[in-house]
């Protein structure tokens, strides 16, 4: 998956989205679980302190009396965190009891410590236990038997704040677990989603890929509605270029039949005339006509490369070719040597392939002592993105070309031994075809001892 996907910026998005709001879901969730806790701690601690109240200071009698029911079986066990006091809050009065987990320690109480009752007239106070323990200390005020003007004393239940601590904590490493299991789940549920609904697109992508190396004619399938227009624009698009082509052959022929004919005909009336006007006219209409042979040839080349989904099987091309080749120079035992993958598919017309290659054969053949090699791959792009490339190396055990010959090869009618036979276009039209199919010739020295010429094409399949 690459950065600049589609499917990385939906998920990227998703994740970056997710990242955000699961955290903050998160932080809400615990704060209210929090809350919750802390509530209901305060409520069991209200709860304490009212009944232990009821018992110690509604029983009979003049004095507080220790709770027979303690209610909390922590209150027995010493420095358990849980503990409760009634203390005397008049002066003269000394009696004080305490749960049996405060052993001979006291509570901090919330009257002394100047705390505002709540709305109930209950106070409450976060301070330290016996063992320097956060507690947490609620406190009332009462009388015995609730007696206008009888001594008071403070009842005091107190629990370890530790309990919330500990609850809190491990609900927030479960929050945790749990947020990052969903987040998790929803990323990969996003993945799944993203690669499922993208699939339509990469179908288009294998259609134009099947119909570029001419494996089919146009995009068939279902697609989903969303994309339907576009299949459908697409192989408009595709029926329009093939259409171009057609027009643009059936001019060009047109107009090769327009030009030919009045062009003889001036040059049979030229050659009549055995003066000198008669044979410029002659010299001079034979020179248009080479023109408009070159210009409509061009056109055509055009007009071919132009089309799309054109694919060439190679070897069932060039080997026609190396068998002829070998049979017309039988006398000089010239043997060309192929290597050509049975895969291997040319992205473009059956006839620039002979064309091209049989100019490349055909000059090796003629500078060779004995043998020509011939050796066809298919080679990756050099740039990113790019398709194939289909790369067809001739070399010759000639004898070979200096690098400043080499350059001046491939200009039209350019010969460079006038004992050869040909007309110096080969390699011309060669370069030509080439640079229609956005490929190149280059020309080095071989390590058979003569040229090697390099023909880079596209590759289809």
């Amino acid at each position: 998956m690459r950065f600049d996907s589609l499917a990385f910026r939906l998920i990227a998005t998703s994740a970056a989205w997710l990242a955000v709001v699961l955290p903050i879901a998160g932080f809400v969730i615990f704060r209210l679980y929090s809350e919750d806790v802390q509530a209901s701690f305060d409520q069991r601690l209200e709860k304490l302190v009212n009944s232990i109240a009821v018992d110690a200071l509604l029983s009979g009698g003049s004095e507080p009396v220790a709770p027979l029911n303690r209610y909390e079986p922590l209150f027995e066990e010493t420095q358990s965190g849980w503990y409760w006091q009634i203390k005397p809050l008049d002066p003269g009065n000394s009696l004080q009891l305490v749960s049996a987990s405060l052993a001979t320690a006291t509570l901090p109480s919330p009257f002394e410590a100047k705390v505002d009752p709540d709305r109930l007239g209950q106070r409450w106070m976060n301070t330290k236990g016996p063992l320097g323990e956060p507690i947490r200390v609620i406190e009332i005020v009462d009388t015995k038997g609730h007696q206008d003007n009888a001594p008071r004393y403070a009842v005091s239940v107190a629990g370890p704040i530790a309990w919330l601590e500990t609850r809190n904590r491990n609900f927030r490493t479960r929050l945790s677990i749990a947020l990052a299991l969903t987040g998790l789940g929803l990323v990969t549920a996003t993945l799944f989603q993203v690669r499922f609904g993208l699939l339509p697109l990469q179908r288009i992508g294998k259609g134009l890929l099947a119909i570029r190396s001419g494996d089919a004619t146009r995009l068939e399938g279902t697609l989903p509605a969303e994309i339907e227009p576009l299949q459908s624009e697409l192989n408009a698009l595709i029926q329009s270029n093939q259409d171009i082509v057609d027009r643009a052959r059936t001019q060009v022929g047109n107009l090769a039949h327009a030009l030919k004919t009045p062009l003889a005909v001036i040059t049979n009336e030229a050659r009549e005339d055995k003066g000198p006007v008669g044979t410029k006219v002659v010299e001079q209409a034979e020179l248009m006509r080479d023109q408009i042979n070159l210009y409509l040839e061009r056109a055509r080349m055009a007009a071919r490369t132009g089309v799309i989904g054109r694919a060439t099987e190679v070897r069932p091309v060039i080997e026609p070719i190396v068998r002829a080749l070998e049979r017309i120079n039988r006398d000089r035992e010239i043997k060309i040597d192929l290597q050509c993958p049975a895969e291997a598919k040319f992205q473009g017309e059956k006839q620039d392939l002979e064309e091209m290659a049989g100019n490349l054969l055909d000059n090796a053949c003629k500078w060779a002592r004995s043998r020509v090699r011939l050796v066809i791959a298919v080679e990756p792009g050099s740039e990113p993105r790019a398709g194939r490339r289909l790369v067809l190396t001739v070399a010759d055990d000639g004898p070979g070309l200096p690098p400043e010959q080499r350059a001046k090869l491939g200009k039209r009618g350019l010969r460079l031994d006038e004992t050869k036979p040909g007309s110096g276009l080969g390699l011309s039209i060669v370069t030509d075809l080439a640079g229609q199919y956005r490929g190149r010739l280059v020309l080095d020295a071989s390590d058979l001892g003569g040229l090697e010429a390099r023909l880079d094409l596209p590759a289809a399949g």
